[in-house]
């Protein structure tokens, strides 16, 4: 484990200075000894500064990017000749060794609630790092029981084997949605230009196959594409007509464009109802298929606990074991800009690269069944995740350097907006937010990128427009700018918890509110300088005034989000009155 890589080290360390062997991997170097002094000195990690002064290292995941550089750069120049690395990072250090000691072949993982075999290619990826010369040694310490086993395999040529099989499902679902396969044949014929087909003749026994004949291996993947089609056509994600042919569908189109698995789309696309509440919405997408790798360690729970405990919405029947509750807890605590562990905040990066596109595909999924407090509720989500605050947390939290002082201060010179901000008066400004020049030109920066639009729209023929007929409504946004003749690169957002850079997207909507329908719906993912959308939908079968209203919302900063009345005047369409006329005749 990560903590473990650490007490190692020190370990190591205790024991040299009990021998009296204090200096016995460093190098009698002045220069050397000179140059990691310096580095020393840029380190955030105490316990990493002291072990590395003697000549021992450690890495692991959650380890700050600087200070894994200043431990890379110690390895190469040969300061640092002891290096212990988390079984994880076995495929990302580069470097090698004359010695490598793999210390115990097992890991917790809380799927199973128990330790599990690391694979014999990660085993063969730490044996590899001892290749330098004149011989390099690696020295495996494993139970006895299982000598003789790592003994075959890592004296054995290991063959590449191929796993497509268990991804077969999504793989099938994006190439139907481009049309490349088009029926099930074409989904066999794909199939025979893949690794897997050649390695189905090679060791069929790998694959569960009786023979290695030509009939054998067309059968089983025959059986193996209609397994997986009829597992895309139960979750809604294609559909088959004449038992042949393949036709995808909407939850299909949606898992493709955002790289999702079927069985997420699938299990949004049931769980998601007309009147989920943002706590439900929450759970729906801590349940996602992508989250079930989220390691959960050995005597985390007790961590979760803790958290859970602080937690601002409740998890029902919470299971401190499970993947789905710590993504849960892991986001809420993301919201709340709680403080975390190395190992927690590494875990809670993985979790965050995954919920914008999450979401976007949730939004997707809840527009096509026509209910808007629920898609509403969802982008606002994808805001908290960027900004990492809650929905009802003031708009001023998310610039950075302020907290909740700073924003009574602010409201006490009437500043509830960053608009306000940067209307202020210099001299309010520095006596209100009380901060250094550094500060103030990181807040300026934010400010300065903060989105200000404009929006204008107008309904096509709206003096003549009967109820049931399609309605056209065309949006105008423009980007408001001080200095027009600036280059500007638009929709850089400004998110400091967010793990990775991150550009605008926007949704312009048309519903109501009095019966929760979501009429239009149109993604804008690159806004530039101006923007003009075009939104069609069926004019609601209620003759008179109706009150819909159009929504600019963002899906990174909070704050900014439009709202507008959209008002039409309907007649009552000709066939409608036909019928009624037909009808009263009748009577």
């Amino acid at each position: 484990s990560r903590r473990q890589t650490q007490l190692t080290a020190i370990d190591i360390l205790t024991y040299a200075n009990a021998d009296g062997k204090s200096k016995i991997f460093q190098k009698e170097d002045d220069k050397l000894a000179k140059e990691l002094a310096t580095l020393c000195s840029k380190l955030s990690d105490k316990a990493l500064e002291v072990t590395l002064k003697a000549g021992i290292g450690y890495m692991h995941e959650g380890l700050r990017a600087t200070d894994r550089a200043i431990v890379d750069a110690c390895y190469q120049m040969g300061i640092v000749r002891v290096l212990v690395v988390t079984a994880t990072m076995c495929w990302d250090i580069p470097h090698e060794s004359t010695l490598t000691v793999i210390m115990g072949t097992t890991r917790y993982d809380g799927a199973v609630n128990g330790y599990v075999d690391y694979p014999i290619t990660e085993m063969m990826t730490m044996m590899g790092k001892a290749c330098v010369a004149p011989a390099g040694k690696c020295v495996v310490l494993c139970h006895s029981k299982k000598k003789e086993y790592y003994k075959k395999f890592l004296y054995t040529p290991l063959p590449i084997e191929s796993h497509l099989d268990s991804s077969l499902a999504d793989h099938l679902c994006a190439e139907v949605v481009t049309k490349t396969v088009q029926d099930k044949q074409h989904a066999v014929d794909y199939m025979t230009w893949t690794l897997y087909y050649r390695r189905l003749t090679k060791n069929p026994n790998y694959y569960g196959i009786a023979g290695s004949s030509t009939y054998h291996i067309n059968d089983h993947l025959s059986e193996l594409v209609e397994e997986k089609v009829s597992e895309l056509e139960d979750a809604n994600c294609i559909a088959v007509e004449n038992d042949m042919d393949l036709q995808p569908l909407n939850l299909g189109i949606i898992a493709s464009y955002y790289y999702i698995h079927y069985t997420t789309i699938d299990f949004f696309a049931s769980c998601v109802k007309a009147k989920s509440k943002f706590k439900t919405l929450l759970e729906i997408l801590s349940s996602a298929t992508e989250y079930e790798d989220v390691p959960v360690r050995h005597h985390e729970d007790r961590v979760l606990k803790f958290l859970f405990k602080h937690l601002k919405l409740p998890i029902s029947m919470p299971n401190f074991n499970s993947a789905r509750t710590k993504a849960n807890i892991l986001l809420q605590t993301h919201f709340s800009r709680t403080p975390l562990s190395t190992d927690m905040r590494a875990d809670q990066k993985l979790i965050l690269l995954d919920a914008v596109r999450l979401l976007s595909a949730m939004v997707d999924i809840i527009s096509s069944n026509g209910w808007l407090k629920p898609a509403l509720a969802v982008m606002e989500m994808s805001q908290m995740v960027v900004q990492a605050r809650w929905k009802t947390d003031s708009p001023l939290l998310q610039v950075p350097h302020f907290n909740e002082e700073t924003v009574k201060r602010c409201k006490a010179v009437a500043v509830t907006n960053v608009f306000d901000i940067l209307e202020m008066d210099d001299d309010v400004r520095e006596k209100t937010l009380q901060v250094d020049e550094t500060q103030m030109a990181e807040i300026a920066d934010f400010c300065n990128a903060y989105p200000d639009l404009e929006l204008e729209y107008e309904v096509q023929e709206k003096d003549d427009i009967n109820t049931g007929e399609i309605v056209t409504v065309v949006v105008k946004i423009e980007r408001t700018e001080e200095d027009e003749e600036e280059e500007t690169a638009y929709g850089d957002v400004h998110a400091k918890y967010y793990p990775k850079p991150k550009k605008e997207a926007w949704w312009v909507v048309i519903g109501s509110e009095n019966d929760n329908s979501l009429l239009s719906i149109k993604r804008v993912s690159s806004l530039q300088k101006k923007a003009t959308i075009t939104l069609q939908f069926e004019a609601p079968a209620t003759e008179g005034e109706n009150k819909l209203k159009l929504y600019l919302m963002c899906d990174s900063v909070m704050g900014c989000d439009q709202e507008h009345s959209l008002t039409l005047n309907l007649k009552k369409s000709e066939e409608n009155s036909d019928e009624s006329e037909s009808s009263s005749d009748e009577d």
